[in-house]
Formats: C-alpha cells, structure tokens, sequence
C-alpha cells in the first residue's frame, strides 16, 4: 500500500471533553471540540545510537503503557497539532504525559525567516532562508484576527489537558501582547485552581526602539491539572551582594558562613532546657535537645563569651542550596549569536530555561511534550536529562533542524556510555540521570508536505503577480488592484467545481461588485467555458483568469527544479564505499540569483550548499533508517563526501538523503 494510500484512511474520532473553568472568555465563531478527527501516522526516519558497544542502561522510564506499535524512543511528528494531538489521544497517550511546554505563536509582526548561512569559510553568503510565517500557513492561516486566534489556541488547551496525566503540568509561553487572554482560556480549560503562576523571565536589560515602557520581558504560565502534581523545588545563587551582607564571616578553612538564630520562632514548651550553661529563650530552642547535641559535636554551634547572650547556629554558604525560584527569572539569557546551542531559529528559547521547567515539574523516565518544537529545545532538554519526549510541528524545517539536533545529542550520549562502559568516567553526585532512549523516529500525519508545497507556491504567485494578501477573508486571497483575487488549490487544475464554488460565495455578498481574478495552476478545457459563458453580457464581478504555467504576461515562473545528487556506491571486500560526486540546488541558486541582482553568485565547492548527508545501508523503501549521519558540527565545516559502512546483503539498495541549506530534500537509490 502506497503512502498516499495509508494517508486516505478513514479517521477516527476522539472525544475532547468540556472546559469547566471561570472565567469564561467569549468570542465570535468560539465552540467547544467535542469530538475531532484521528488521522493515522506514517513513518519516515529512524535514527539510532543504541547498539552492543554502548549498551542503554536501566532507566527510571516505565515503558508499560507505552503503545505497542510505536518504537521506544523520542517521537518526532510533522503535521497540523490539532490533528498530531488527536493522533497521540487516539493511540494511547491520553492521560500519559508528565509535562506540555508550548511556545505558540504570539506575535504577528514577529520576523519569522531564518537566516541561512552556506556552508564553508567565514564570509560565505548568506542568503534568506524558509520563511516560517508561509511554512505554517497551513496551520496558522488567518488565526491572527483575535477571534481565530482563541479558538485556534483554545481547541489545543482542550486536547493537550486530555493528554496529561493526573499529576501533570502544562507551560505556556508567552509576551505581553497575548497573555490576558490566554490566562483566561488556561483558567477555563483547567479551571482557576489549576492555575499556579504567572512565570516574569526578563529577556533583556532594556531595548532602544521603544516610545513607551520597554517590553523587556515574555511570560510563562503553569498550570497543573489536577491538586497533587510533581514539584521539585529549584533554586538559583545567592547574589553578591546577599553573599556580601549575609555571609561576611570565614573560618579557619576559609569557608564563608553566617550565624543563624538557634531559638523557636513560636512557643514550644518541650524546648525549654538549659544548653552549655545558657538559660532557654522564652519560647524554647528551635531543636531537641538530641539535635542540639549533634550539631555542638560536628561543630555548628557558636558560643559567645558572654553567658547572657546565646548560642548561634553556623550555616556555610557552600551547603545552602541557593534562593528558592520566585516568579520573576532575571537570570536566564536569551540565545546569544555565539551560543553553541543555536540553529539559527528566530524564536529560539534558551536551554537554561526548558531545564528550569522539566527539572521542575518532571522526574526522570517522565514523558514530556511541545507541540510547537519549533528548533528542538525541549526534546534536546528533555532527552539530556533522561525524559522521554515526543514533539510536532507544522513546518518541515523544524522537524529537519529538531531531528539533526536530536540526532547530535543521541551521539554524544552513546559515546559517553560507551566511554563508562571501558570505565573512563566517574560517577559525580550531579551527573545527569541515564538517557531513557537512545533512538527516535519522524512520522508525518496526514501527509503536510503536499500543504506546504502549495502555500508556498500561493505565496510566491502573490509577490510574482502583486497580489496584496488578505488574511482575514476566509475565501478569497487578496486583491490586485480593484479585483478580489482567489487562489485555486495547486494540487488540481482549475474545474468547474471551483468555479461554482466562487459563484456560491458571490451569491453570499450581494453588495460586492468588484471582478474576480481566479490564479490556477492549469485549467480544464470545460472550466474555461464555463467562464466564457458566464461572463457573457456580465456588467459586475467578471472572472479573469490567470494559468501560472502558460500564462503570456504572467505564467512562467512556477518551474521549481528538484535538487539533483550524483551519488555511486560499491563494495570493497567487507565494506561498502558510498561516494557524493556533486549536489546542485536550484533552489539555493535561484535565491542567490534573486538577492545578489545583476551579480551571480558563485559557488566553488558543491558541499557549501549541503546541509548534512543521511545514509541507509539497506532501505527496505518505506522508512529511512538512519546507518549514517554526516552533520558538521559548525558553519565553516563541510560535509565530506566519501562514506565508508560495513556492507549490507548483495542486492540490498543504499539510500543516500541529501539535504540542502534550505532544508530541501533528496533521496538517491543505489543498488549494490
């Protein structure tokens, strides 16, 4: 059965139960998701690091009621949230997960494009890279009218609460534009109990380009479903000037510490006994006089000179675990340009932060979920600190930068193992818990690639034909001058169904006299009829129409070339030699083309636009396991090119993913 096929399967439905919580915010077209539909999952990739020389120790991961069909491991999903969600509740996750972390959307005027650099030598060009606000259009299409955008965040607090567990916890991130609303839909969906805190993490000192009050700051908010939920406490270091004030004292050692009230802050009678010829304080002393003992033998007792005054306890500031977290943060930063952990995501969250929250309100083996993964920071987290985790996006690129980063960190994990296992590490009170999973899989639901490929070929058309898009009409596109202007979908040519449609929606708006441009990629020969016939003796709303490929004045320009790969592979003795000749990206060079103007751009070496190089040894032609991975580690790096693996059976076919700068895909079939 082809992929196409599976994806055409009948969904189930799951059901999503009621928000009960006050307040109860209102808005037009706002609905309750009783029920949505489940569509099933296929399986792309699979990468793993767990094999004999570096064997997976025990986990506290309880892999029990984990789904039966899926592999153990990180989960990586490209879809729709709603529809991945409704995925997970139909597949067994409802009620299994330990902690949501979402960074949703909240800024429309946010500068979505990823800058993409060429691989090779500093100063290599740069060019714009995919442009994320069209990537998600498919998900966030219109959502930024306020209506849209509660019900479109309101459905997913629905169904992310149905997939916590009892003792779980959801963060939600935000800034100032959103976050009133949102704690309204997170006290409906969870109900004003279930809401902890509103988290302050200041981002930054302060900002220039601001004619009020800087906006130096986003807001977390954390709710937990139920009363009694996982809370490990967390703290930060003591300021300098605290570590000054309180702890001025240093003993012969050189150890700062602090002289600390030994007496009851409230009356406790029992407590009332003479110590070391101190008569007891009015309300007693704050421990048994057992404890007090304890602490005079090991030295933690100070005495005065003067009998009249008391003993005093000895804190060491090397033994206090820091100040409990409040809810202002002032001391995480954002990503830096130098940071080591950067992917070149533009709302990139730090890892300082996700620690903070999974180390919080997880314990190790715990599931822990973001359905907006966006670069990976929560699963690379969640994964270092032995969670599980599963994460989605809408956007291809996401899911290709989380999966090479996954893939990184999996590594590095294995070779540490490994290095334990020859014993070359020594166990360390703050060593982080073993990784419960040394493998991950990307599924794709209901098949978004199709998707994206015509938003963006919808938001090319717009620029090429000067459309002016209008996201908050939910039929027509945009206008180009005084025409309304509808964008057939790319995937069928223009029909008479379409047709009958658009005159359906003009039935709907009787005041609208303006003519209609109907953009399409192809046209049947009866749809054009069918327009020559209505437009006959029409004074108002004629059709016009544009065909994108033959079009004299406008067509043309939808000619998107697929990269080619010049790949060989052949056998030497017991191994297998797999060889990149040449990768050419016509996709990079025509963007390169379009920034650098009359001045083309030259690109000396082909590895510059290769992002990083996949090898299955023996591809059974449904999912790609990963045998190899060529991912530099850093910018100026290049791939190499010439592989060397242990040779699969005779016949077996080896195939070789090449991914370009843009996140392009190619995959290369060699039988060998």
């Amino acid at each position: 059965m082809t992929e196409q096929a599976k994806t055409k399967k009948k969904p189930t439905d799951v059901t999503v139960g009621r928000a009960k919580g006050r307040p109860m915010l209102s808005w037009v077209g706002k609905k309750p998701l009783g029920r949505v539909a489940a569509f099933p999952a296929q399986h792309i990739e699979r990468f793993s690091a767990d094999d004999a020389a570096h064997p997976l120790s025990p986990s506290s991961a309880d892999w029990s009621k984990w789904p039966k069909d899926l592999p153990q491991g990180g989960l990586l999903y490209h879809g729709d949230n709603k529809e991945v969600l409704a995925h997970l509740l139909a597949n067994g996750f409802r009620g299994q997960v330990k902690l949501i972390y979402i960074d949703p959307p909240f800024d429309s005027g946010a500068d979505y494009v990823r800058k993409v650099q060429l691989r090779g030598a500093k100063g290599t060009l740069k060019i714009d890279g995919e442009d994320y606000a069209l990537g998600e259009q498919v998900q966030y299409t219109d959502i930024w009218s306020n209506d849209n955008y509660l019900q479109f965040m309101y459905e997913r607090l629905l169904m992310l609460k149905e997939l916590l567990s009892e003792d779980g916890a959801l963060y939600l991130h935000c800034d100032w534009n959103k976050s009133h609303h949102l704690r309204c839909l997170l006290e409906e969906v969870f109900g004003p109990d279930g809401f902890k805190n509103e988290i302050i993490w200041q981002r930054v000192a302060s900002r220039s380009d601001s004619t009020t009050y800087n906006h130096i700051h986003d807001v977390v908010m954390f709710c937990t479903k139920g009363p009694d939920f996982v809370w490990n406490q967390q703290y930060h270091a003591y300021s300098d000037k605290y570590v000054e004030d309180k702890y001025s004292l240093v003993d012969a050692a050189g150890r700062k510490y602090q002289l600390d009230n030994l007496t009851s802050p409230n009356p406790r009678p029992n407590m009332t006994y003479e110590w070391m010829g101190h008569a007891p304080p009015e309300k007693g002393w704050r421990y048994s006089k057992e404890s007090m003992q304890e602490l005079h033998d090991s030295g933690r007792i100070w005495y005065p000179e003067d009998k009249e005054k008391r003993p005093r306890l000895i804190r060491y500031l090397d033994e206090g675990k820091g100040v409990p977290l409040r809810s202002m943060w002032t001391d995480i930063n954002p990503v830096n340009s130098q940071a080591d952990e950067r992917s070149e995501y533009p709302t990139q969250k730090p890892e300082t932060l996700l620690e903070r929250i999974i180390s919080t309100s997880t314990d190790p083996g715990d599931l822990v979920l973001d359905c907006f993964i966006g670069s990976g920071t929560t699963a690379a987290v969640a994964q270092k600190l032995g969670r599980r985790w599963i994460g989605c996006d809408i956007n291809k690129g996401a899911i290709q930068t989380t999966a090479k980063r996954l893939q990184g960190v999996i590594r590095e994990q294995a070779a540490a193992l490994a290095r334990a296992s020859q014993g070359e590490l020594v166990a360390r009170e703050d060593a982080l818990p073993p990784p419960c999973q040394l493998t991950l899989s990307s599924w794709r639901v209901n098949d978004y690639d199709l998707h994206i490929q015509h938003n963006e070929a919808v938001e090319l058309a717009c620029e090429h034909l000067g459309i002016t898009r209008t996201r908050t009409d939910p039929f027509f596109d945009g206008t180009r001058g005084k025409m309304l202007t509808k964008i057939i979908p790319l995937n069928h040519p223009l029909t008479p169904l379409d047709l009958e449609a658009l005159r359906t929606e003009l039935k709907n708006r009787p005041e609208e006299e303006r003519d209609l441009l109907v953009v399409s990629l192809g046209q049947e020969h009866k749809a054009r009829e069918w327009v020559e016939h209505y437009n006959h003796n029409r004074p108002i709303n004629k059709i016009h129409l544009i065909e994108l490929r033959t079009d004299r004045k406008a067509g043309g320009f939808i000619k998107h070339e697929p990269m080619s790969v010049q790949a060989s592979a052949r056998r030497e003795s017991d191994n297998l030699i797999v060889t990149i000749a040449d990768v050419v990206s016509p996709s990079i060079i025509a963007r390169l083309d379009l920034q650098e103007g009359i001045f083309r751009a030259q690109i000396p070496d082909w590895r510059a636009v290769v992002d990083c190089i996949l090898i299955d040894a023996n591809h059974d032609g449904a999912v790609f396991n990963v045998t190899l991975a060529d991912v530099p580690e850093r910018k100026q790096d290049l791939v190499s090119g010439r592989y060397e693996l242990v040779a699969p059976p005779v016949g077996a076919v080896v195939a070789v993913k090449v991914i370009d700068m843009l996140g392009e895909e190619r995959i290369v079939s060699l039988t060998v």
